[in-house]
């Protein structure tokens, strides 16, 4: 057994995930970890190459709220999330269905809620030590540098489409022997590649960023968590960061990865999820709660957030 599948399997046994071989929805040089009945239902898929990387492919969900906190092995990570609900504890940040997001392993421990009934489909690759400050500094020894500043540059966004294509791929393969190990190992070369790109790009970015800046894009930010579930247009925006609209709206996406409007829209629908999960609130009204006109936008916005409607969404998180 090598390295990665050791450091699995006492995770999967301590979480209630058993062995699931006759499993046949995944592809054939992996292996399949089924969730107990007593505390889910669905399946985790892992393949491991010794201590170097894994690529793993969540398809479960949990009967009740769960909190999970992990003291994760060293490791650097990126993952697209097809469907999540929960929350990141430390610090606090929403899980967003459609995003792809980056983890560092073995620095400080992960505390994350993840909300009942609602299935956690998502696929994602780690890299291990013996594999960027190992294999890939014996491949590249002029050009070397540690990829883990690029990874955690990465956080969590809507915008890099790459990788949200790379993980589809690798999610639906289906080939076998020596094809598999090859495919795997070319896309984990691939993903670190282009974290490595994305994290140049970015940096030219940051450095246009004053200390001014920084500080004006956090206060901002907590004014539009405050405020978030009102009528607030750019104008009143404006208004308050001292900033002209134009650049307040370039550099707002460079802080955050995302516009304003999709940051106000990841907090309206953190706040939707929690009145369709704990109330019996029509969605006109949730919708109105949260700063909508009528349920039909509200359903546009939360479908494309979630991966499902919120009548669907309602009915999976108070099924008893």
């Amino acid at each position: 057994m090598n390295t990665v599948e050791a450091y699995f399997r006492k995770q999967f046994s301590e979480r209630g995930f058993e062995p699931d071989p006759d499993n046949d929805n995944f592809c054939e040089i992996g292996s399949t970890w089924k969730l107990s009945d007593k505390i889910g239902s669905g399946s985790y898929w892992l393949y491991g190459q010794k201590d170097l990387y894994d690529i793993t492919i969540h398809d479960f969900y949990f009967h009740q709220d769960t909190v999970m906190d992990f003291s994760w092995h060293e490791c650097l990570s990126i993952t697209r999330y097809d469907s999540i609900s929960g929350e990141e504890l430390s610090p606090y940040r929403r899980l967003e269905a459609g995003c792809v997001k980056s983890f560092i392993g073995g620095y400080k421990p992960y505390k994350v809620l993840i909300h009942k009934k609602i299935p956690i489909r998502c696929v994602g690759i780690e890299i291990m030590p013996a594999y960027y400050e190992g294999y890939l500094q014996k491949q590249y020894p002029g050009e070397y540098t540690n990829p883990l500043e690029a990874f955690a540059a990465v956080g969590q966004t809507m915008d890099f489409p790459e990788m949200a294509l790379l993980l589809r791929e690798v999610q639906e393969y289906r080939g076998g022997g020596i094809s598999a190990r090859l495919f795997y190992e070319s896309k984990v070369a691939q993903a670190v590649s282009l974290v490595v790109e994305r994290s140049k790009q970015r940096k030219e970015i940051r450095r246009r960023l004053s200390d001014q800046d920084m500080k004006d894009l956090e206060n901002i930010t907590l004014y539009l968590n405050d405020h978030c579930l009102q009528d607030i247009s750019l104008d009143d925006i404006v208004k308050v960061s001292f900033i002209g609209a134009r650049r307040l709206q370039i550099i707002f996406k460079e802080y955050h990865g995302c516009t304003i409007t999709e940051y106000i829209q990841q907090r309206r629908m953190s706040q939707a999820e929690s009145l369709l999960a704990k109330t019996d609130l029509p969605i006109g009204q949730i919708a109105r709660a949260v700063g909508y006109s009528n349920a039909s936008r509200l359903a546009e916005l939360f479908r494309k957030s979630t991966g499902m409607l919120p009548g669907e969404y309602r009915k999976m998180a108070q099924r008893k």
